[in-house]
């Protein structure tokens, strides 16, 4: 039996990945459970690529993961992105 959610693994307990910077190649490091980084290098806006998330389909995802979370996540998936 499970004790927790699986599918809120990466943002109950996050890991980091790298990704470069699209203006000046630097190495980023972006969190599971962040959308977004600010390259330390340039100051540009490095995004994670949208992977699906509990939050996406789960009633429960609100509950799980906290309200404060939940939110931020949630908000930030439903932005329109600008690529500017």
């Amino acid at each position: 039996m499970l004790n927790k959610c699986p599918g809120s693994g990466d943002i109950r307990t996050p890991v980091p990945t790298m990704k470069k910077c699209p203006e000046c190649g630097e190495e980023v490091e972006i969190w599971s459970d962040e959308l977004k980084a600010k390259c330390t290098q340039c100051g540009a806006t490095v995004f994670r690529e949208a992977i699906p998330s509990c939050i996406d389909w789960c009633r429960a995802a609100r509950e799980c993961l906290g309200e404060e979370k939940h939110n931020l996540l949630r908000g930030e998936r439903q932005k329109p992105s600008n690529p500017s």
